[in-house]
């Protein structure tokens, strides 16, 4: 079954490149419940259940699994995992993945520039900023419902508050999978490279795998045989929340230091580090996906730390306002027009 199964995801991979799966399952089940794990003790406990954090083990899965669901969804979508960049640093020789423009509109603009655009290159950093700025808001809307609903004053509305949190917080789960999918994505480094599944039509004086299969063979079957999820939660870094939010250079930034790994992964394969027994291997997985589970949890913390400053309903209020008892947010969160 095993068997049949890479070459399954092999056979994939060399017909739709751009379809490929960053991790497999295992390895994004493992980032999103390490990272779960880890959170500290000022995220409130919601978010701390076992089931919350099977939960968002499972939801990481799902941006792969609904892949496939039709052409128009997936010609827009699947670009979205994935950042082709060149062995000089440059998205297909424009910009550099440090030094990305603010918005997917201006990121595609200067593509265009250098006759590229997102279709071809992939607008991974955007997937983890939009998912990054989405958990922003939805804890700021939790903060906002979990003070109303306590909140003598807006009694009359309690009923209304309380449902809407707990609806919220379905949906900050969901919202952190996908959020964990693309983080991870961010951390396999055949992922944010031209070479993706082999070295490909390139220049190759060190003389690395042109294998169709090597992607597969990395994040799947090693990840599957040699990457625990007990070895993952040793390997992650001390929690580094960014005070001041995080932005698109930031993004790019952690996916340049993945793009870093690109030679040496080659390397390791062309030592032979891919085969079943190697600790380097393992080793090197290991790294990786704890590199992805450490920065999830450290925009999960951000983000948290960050809702203070959000605007929630419609017409925007600020949290703080809310918070202070200022505004009653019922008519803007029921939609009282």
């Amino acid at each position: 079954m095993k068997r049949a199964l890479i070459a399954g995801l092999a056979a994939l991979v060399i017909a739709a490149p751009g379809a490929v799966f960053a991790w497999g399952g295992s390895g994004h089940r493992m980032i999103g419940v390490a990272a779960m794990r880890a959170l500290p003790a000022e995220l409130p406990a919601f978010l701390k259940t076992p089931q919350a954090i099977v939960d968002v083990g499972e939801y990481s899965r799902e941006p792969d699994r609904i892949k496939r669901a039709g052409k128009a969804f997936d010609s827009d979508r699947d670009q979205g995992h994935f950042l082709d960049l060149n062995d000089d640093g440059t998205v297909l020789g424009g910009p550099k993945a440090a030094a990305l423009p603010a918005t997917r509109q201006d990121y595609e603009k200067a593509l265009q520039a250098v006759g590229q655009d997102s279709w071809k290159a992939g607008y991974l950093p955007y997937s983890i900023l939009e998912y990054y700025q989405q958990v922003t808001e939805d804890f700021a809307y939790w903060k906002a419902l979990k003070f109303a609903e306590s909140n003598p004053a807006w009694a009359a509305h309690k009923a209304f508050f309380t449902a809407d949190r707990v609806r919220r917080e379905r949906q900050i789960l969901i919202d952190i999978g996908y959020l964990s999918h693309f983080v991870g994505d961010g951390s396999q480094p055949l992922h944010v490279s031209v070479h993706f599944n082999g070295w490909g039509d390139y220049p190759n004086p060190g003389g690395y795998s042109t294998s169709r299969t090597l992607h597969a063979d990395f994040e799947g079957a090693l990840v599957r045989r040699a990457v625990t999820q007990a070895d993952v939660e040793k390997a992650m870094s001390p929690l580094h929340a960014a005070d001041a939010g995080v932005d698109i250079q930031q993004v790019g930034a952690y996916l340049a230091a993945t793009g870093g790994q690109v030679v040496p992964l080659y390397e390791l394969e062309k030592a032979g580090g891919f085969k079943s027994g190697d600790p380097r291997g393992a080793a090197f997985a290991t790294k990786q996906v704890a590199i992805g589970a450490s920065e999830l949890r450290d925009m999960i913390v951000t983000a948290w730390r960050g809702a203070n400053k959000q605007t929630v309903g419609w017409r925007p209020t600020p949290l703080a306002d809310i918070l202070s008892g200022k505004v009653d947010p019922y008519p803007a969160f029921y939609s009282i027009d």
